[in-house]
């Protein structure tokens, strides 16, 4: 079995800083992508929990199209909310991204190490990679 990382050298966290992992490991048919916040070039974008819940999904989802993987293939998603009261209004837009295909999730509330409300990371499968 063999194992690919995609965008070693093009991850970075606040300020530009390099991050030290890959944007998702592919293995055996399996991809993990790394835990996504609401970032755009290296920078939290503002907004309430729907606008960074839907910048942290579509960050997860540009790195598994760029590996091959589309939204079917989604198996598991981790979720992060750092107030649960953002549960209700994550739900709605989880619920719109993944209609035709709901995979399985975990839904937790935590401190972050970057200050935005939500981290989203998922894990897809595709038979013919593997």
């Amino acid at each position: 079995m063999s194992i690919k990382r995609y965008g070693i050298d093009e991850s970075t966290g606040t300020g530009g800083q390099r991050l030290p992992f890959a944007k998702a490991v592919e293995a055996g048919g399996w991809l993990y992508v790394s835990g996504q916040t609401p970032m755009r070039d290296g920078e939290v974008v503002e907004g309430g929990i729907v606008e960074q819940s839907k910048l942290a999904i579509q960050n997860c989802i540009d790195i598994m199209h760029s590996a091959g993987y589309e939204l079917a293939d989604v198996v598991h998603v981790k979720v992060y909310l750092t107030d649960a009261r953002y549960f209700s209004s994550f739900n709605q837009v989880f619920r719109q991204v993944f209609a035709d295909a709901p995979p399985a999730r975990v839904c937790a509330v935590t401190d972050l190490v970057v200050d935005c409300k939500v981290e989203v990371d998922l894990t897809c499968y595709r038979k013919d990679r593997s």
